[in-house]
């Protein structure tokens, strides 16, 4: 499923049109960004936690050279099931 998927799912789920689905879906990523951009945390229940973390600096190696490289520290996000989330996944 995609971005596109998911903007007719709800769109046919809740009965409003594709553009107020699709300004939704914008306004939640919008949402989820800027609070890990500012480090907090977004926790949406039975779903998951949205959270950033710091990655530290180490050593990689160009694959087509096999000279190593310098990869910076950097924060990146990170996504962790809730609970619901795992039942519903694994669920036959």
């Amino acid at each position: 499923m995609n971005k596109g998927h998911l903007i007719e799912k709800i769109a046919a789920d809740t009965g409003i049109s594709k553009a107020q689905a699709a300004h939704t879906i914008e306004s939640v990523i919008e949402g989820i960004s800027s609070a890990l951009k500012k480090g907090d945390r977004v926790t949406l229940s039975g779903f998951g936690t949205f959270s950033t973390y710091q990655r530290k600096a180490r050593n990689g190696r160009n694959p087509q050279t096999g000279t190593v490289i310098k990869i910076n520290s950097r924060r990146v996000a990170k996504f962790t099931a809730g609970v619901d989330l795992k039942k519903a996944v694994n669920k036959k």
